[in-house]
């Protein structure tokens, strides 16, 4: 329980941050790349050491962790582009639908159950998410269509790997193997910051971005609890505690209310009827499927 509620928490910290990023001119991007560097320190710090050498390529997991860094860098940046073309809203519907295509493979690679309360749960997410989220202005163009269709397969997928490696590569229980995780996440990571870092120097390079110390800061803010939210979320999805085709559509409907309820309560956004048709039916969606 206590994996699932920091999942949740952490993750919905770093949704309230973004949000205030623009009061204080943050530049998400550069604060994001930052972010990647400080859960670098924070996971080499957590272990007390740094885990990155020369024997880090003979690990079976590390094409993985290279390949969840370029996630990172790339499903941001579209999620990014997505909001500017469209609204945050839509990106954040994109993001969190996602849930469906993890729920699906853990049914198939792993043959978890779907009984009918955790199919009501999981069905019940989607107007949830929906009415939490939405705004009155829907798809601004058609051809827009497709980079949000992007996203929900790119966020799904990278739900996917995060529980395909926990399953594959590490197991609940022995210190080497908490261990273990810990350094998957630094690799993933730095491999993020890589290329992130190498982006930013395109752009500094070109005047096409500044740079600010307010920017490193803001990812020294975010880093810290971006790294343990990654961190907790696979100690929950090799904990026992709940199935992968639960633990997902729980953590995520949970991010969504919790974040609604927070931007309620700290920005006295709207709470118009179905804003708080979408909570309730996301606290109803969440207790469906943890009993199932």
């Amino acid at each position: 329980m206590l994996f699932l509620l920091l999942t949740i928490l952490l993750n919905a910290y770093l949704s309230v941050s973004f949000k205030v990023f623009p009061r204080f001119k943050i530049d998400t991007l550069q604060a994001i790349v930052f972010n990647y560097c400080t859960c670098v320190l924070t996971g080499s710090v957590f272990l007390g050491y740094f885990p990155i050498g020369a024997e880090s390529v003979q690990q079976g997991w590390f094409p993985w962790a290279l390949l969840m860094g370029s996630l990172f860098v790339s499903i941001f940046n579209l999620m990014g582009y997505v909001t500017i073309k469209e609204s945050v809203a839509i990106s954040t519907i994109a993001n969190k639908l996602s849930l469906v295509i993890p729920v699906l493979f853990a049914v198939w690679l792993y043959g978890e159950p779907l009984t009918p309360l955790k199919i009501s749960g999981i069905i019940l997410a989607i107007p949830a998410v929906w009415l939490s989220v939405r705004s009155r202005g829907g798809m601004r163009s058609k051809a827009g269509f497709f980079w949000p269709l992007l996203l929900f397969f790119g966020s799904g997928f990278l739900d996917t790997l995060v529980n395909f490696v926990t399953q594959k590569y590490f197991a609940e229980g022995a210190q080497q193997f908490q261990s273990a995780q810990a350094a998957y996440l630094v690799h993933s990571f730095a491999a993020a910051a890589s290329i992130g870092l190498l982006l930013l120097a395109y752009l500094w390079a070109t005047g096409k971005k500044t740079f600010s110390w307010r920017n490193v800061w803001a990812g020294i803010i975010i880093g810290i609890p971006n790294y343990f939210s990654i961190y907790y979320l696979i100690r929950l999805l090799n904990s026992g505690f709940m199935a992968t085709s639960s633990a997902i559509p729980v953590v995520n409907i949970g991010i969504v209310l919790t974040a609604s309820v927070a931007a309620i309560l700290l920005f006295r956004e709207s709470t118009s009827r179905q804003r708080l048709a979408g909570i309730a039916l996301s606290v109803i969606s969440i207790l469906l499927i943890a009993f199932s």
